[in-house]
């Protein structure tokens, strides 16, 4: 079952100072700026821009950790609340200018926010961290890829049609092995919880 104790008994996973940990704090700080640039026709290019780079650098931070032997609590957690932050923030800044539906903001952001909730609660209560599980990634990249394609397109700009063809199926298959993995890290949650108090 993909969950453990949240400590190993490592003390190196215990550090908060390293390369991949600040990667990961950059990318959160760096959320304010797009969203803020996504708010005007004049700079919402700069601002898309901006949040491709802050989505696709989500493997940049692991793959250096697991390279470089960084790999640390504060980073299985830091890396993925970028992620959600990240995506979350994009689509809401989207909904507002009424370039992305409402309805599919919400699902994005009611599913992270339960899931960020309950896995607080694992933590703290149980000393349980749920593994990110392969679906799970495989998800998060569809909605990172699809989320900028459909901006692209809703912006009206050079190849905006292709966008709009691609990216709608993209995120569309991303949402719904988004919602069977909720299900499935549910069915983890339970389980742990069951291992923990045995």
């Amino acid at each position: 079952m993909p969950s453990r104790p949240a400590s190993a008994g490592d003390p190196s996973l215990d550090r908060i100072a390293t390369v991949p940990n600040l990667i990961s704090l950059i990318r959160i700080l760096s959320i304010p700026v797009f969203v803020i640039l996504l708010q005007r026709r004049q700079t919402e290019v700069v601002g898309l821009v901006v949040l491709v780079l802050v989505l696709s650098t989500d493997w940049v931070d692991g793959r250096i950790a697991r390279r470089t032997g960084q790999v640390t609590n504060v980073g299985k957690t830091l890396d993925p609340v970028a992620d959600r932050l990240a995506l979350a923030s994009a689509l809401v800044a989207l909904t507002v200018r009424g370039i992305f539906p409402l309805w599919a903001t919400l699902v994005v952001v009611l599913r992270d926010a339960l899931l960020l909730a309950s896995g607080a609660v694992l933590l703290l209560l149980w000393g349980v961290r749920l593994e990110v599980r392969r679906s799970g990634k495989i998800a998060t990249f569809a909605l990172m890829a699809g989320v900028p394609l459909i901006a692209w397109g809703e912006f009206d700009r050079f190849l905006a049609g292709p966008a709009l063809a691609v990216g709608w199926p993209v995120f569309l298959a991303g949402l719904a092995i988004y919602l069977f993995t909720t299900m499935r890290y549910v069915r983890d949650a339970r389980q742990a919880v069951r291992d923990r108090s045995v």
